[in-house]
């Protein structure tokens, strides 16, 4: 008997209910890729928590998964914080079995003398994080499983800072929780100790948001277009944007309903264009602005905007990034705001841009390990020391301020509304704004390659090619020298010219990075929330006048497909 079967023979007794001991023998009788995908390991935290496929098994999402990550967590909150009340905030998505979920993850912290506040629906992840602090609780969960597909839900851990678990509280709770056996679990729950949240955390939440406004300009002249894809932020973006002073929004009352289907899309995540067609389609038909889609825990978020020819255009996560922080740094030099105090903050597979954007405004921008818990932990290390402006990630991830500690893009839409409005004032726009940007700072263009491997064998696939990538350094790449190599597994920075190392300062992780003498960059990393492998790939340089944005942008296209080309992605 191989051991994916060992361990699904443990799942035909007691504690396990008589459903799921169906649905397991049923994996047995099949056997094959089936049985080893659902039990040939344990659930681990990524760079968002727990995430996988709904289904029976140790490798799957289900109420016996979650009930032991929630007892193990339980476990070790009480253990953190002897001699006090222990409190966390829950919220769900608009997933299948989410609002469940987090009604039974609710049962068993309250089962563990710990006191619950549950939002009464769905609500976004970031109002979660903001809840956390509000609250003042100790911790916090989201049951989520963000864009991915339906058939997938998943669970995320915040800290008391509001950032999603980060080292040493994620390996500490996954010890606890890979100790927590079936039989162990306390479902005994103790209804006293669940409190029901909503619309006054909504309203201090909302209230905040307003307050990052920086210009009123041309807020009633931006039309735009918004859709939720069928998530949570139907019910926080219509009334942040109201709130903010935007007149002129039309939803996308097709993709409004929260679903777990997500009907009207093949997938659920704005970075994917395929997603966004309605509401493009809508933009088009009533002329508007712009347009704005989230995911469906509302932290992503994706922008259209008209281009120099007037048609509407997406852009990528590090466009909308550089501009948002563009904008965000001119006004706070503009009002006086930048005392020598303040940063910002990117990933290591966010567009250098950012970098060289805070360079120009003599603001610090440190640099973090890919998801935005990083991003968190630099705000709480920082804390009363600096003020943070924003930040973000490629992957259509941005924050600003610091009363939500995670991607947030509720406030984001709005900012980046904002950002829109007050080009319009100016008698340019977004698109006009970010080339301004490139004139000044650098023309960069990214490119994300995202290949799918799943199941076990995908997973050894990966490896492989991790391996590979890490093992085989070339010396040079269409054309061009490679002088660095990055690899934050061992945290070696090393100059294949002289053989000199350096030590990287960042948490370990499996990525690899690669510099060129044309500051080109390439980038490998397995997802942590996806079955996927991911290549970034990022190159630039210099654009002296806008009038030749056109012929530049076309040169750095044809870079990056030589580069995709030699490397076989």
């Amino acid at each position: 008997m191989n051991q994916a079967a060992e361990r699904a023979q443990a799942w035909l007794k007691a504690p396990y209910d008589e459903e799921t001991q169906k649905a397991t023998q049923a994996l047995l009788d099949e056997g094959g890729d089936a049985l080893a995908d659902a039990f040939y390991q344990d659930l681990d935290f990524g760079t968002g928590g727990l995430r996988g496929i709904m289904g029976v098994g140790t490798n799957r999402i289900n109420k016996y998964t979650l009930g032991a990550a929630t007892q193990g967590l339980a476990n070790y909150l009480n253990q953190q914080f002897p001699n006090q009340e222990v409190k966390v905030a829950i919220a769900h998505d608009s997933r299948h079995n989410s609002k469940p979920f987090a009604r039974q993850v609710a049962e068993v912290l309250s089962a563990n003398n710990i006191k619950v506040y549950l939002y009464e629906d769905l609500r976004p992840t970031p109002a979660l994080s903001f809840a956390i602090r509000h609250l003042n609780c100790q911790s916090g969960i989201v049951l989520t499983a963000s864009h991915n597909p339906p058939a997938y839900n998943g669970y995320k851990v915040y800290w008391s800072d509001g950032g999603q678990l980060v080292p040493p509280h994620d390996k500490a709770v996954i010890k606890e929780v890979r100790a927590v056996s079936a039989d162990a679990i306390n479902y005994d729950a103790k209804p006293e100790l669940i409190e029901m949240i909503g619309d006054e955390i909504d309203q201090a939440y909302l209230a905040e948001v307003k307050k990052l406004s920086l210009s009123e300009g041309g807020k009633e002249d931006l039309s735009v277009v918004f859709t939720s894809i069928h998530g949570t932020s139907i019910t926080l973006v219509p009334p942040a944007l109201a709130n903010a002073g935007f007149k002129n929004v039309s939803i996308v009352e097709e993709q409004a309903t929260p679903d777990g289907d997500f009907p009207t899309v093949k997938s659920p995540n704005p970075e994917e264009a395929e997603a966004l067609s309605m509401a493009l389609k809508q933009a088009e038909a009533e002329n508007d602005d712009m347009v704005i889609g989230t995911d469906p825990d509302a932290d992503r978020v994706g922008i259209a905007v008209r281009n120099l020819d007037g048609e509407m255009e997406l852009l990528n996560g590090n466009q909308a990034a550089s501009v948002l922080i563009y904008y965000l740094l001119e006004n706070w030099k503009q009002n006086n705001k930048l005392t020598g105090k303040e940063y910002v903050a990117k990933t290591i597979v966010t567009t250098d841009l950012i970098a060289k954007i805070a360079e120009g405004y003599n603001v610090p921008c440190p640099e973090c390990l890919t998801g935005f818990k990083w991003i968190a932990d630099i705000i709480r290390k920082r804390e009363g020391e600096a003020t943070f402006i924003g930040g973000g990630e490629e992957s259509y991830g941005y924050m600003i301020g610091d009363f939500v500690r995670d991607k947030d893009a509720v406030a984001s839409a709005v900012m980046l509304a904002e950002t829109a409005a007050f080009a319009k004032s100016q008698g340019g726009s977004f698109y006009e704004m970010l080339i301004d940007v490139y004139v000044k700072f650098g023309f960069y263009l990214e490119k994300l390659v995202s290949l799918k491997r799943e199941g076990m064998k995908g997973q050894e696939e990966i490896a492989q090619m991790m391996q590979d990538f890490r093992t085989k350094t070339p010396t040079t790449i269409a054309g061009e020298q490679v002088l660095e190599v990055l690899d934050y597994q061992s945290s070696e920075h090393r100059f294949p010219a002289d053989g000199r190392t350096e030590k990287i300062d960042l948490p370990q992780s499996n990525v690899v990075q690669f510099v060129t003498d044309k500051g080109t960059k390439i980038t490998a990393r397995p997802s942590g929330t996806e079955p996927k492998i991911k290549f970034y790939v990022s190159v630039n340089d210099k654009l002296d006048d806008k009038a030749n944005f056109a012929v530049m942008k076309a040169d750095l296209e044809r870079r990056i497909d030589n580069i995709c080309k030699e490397l076989g992605l």
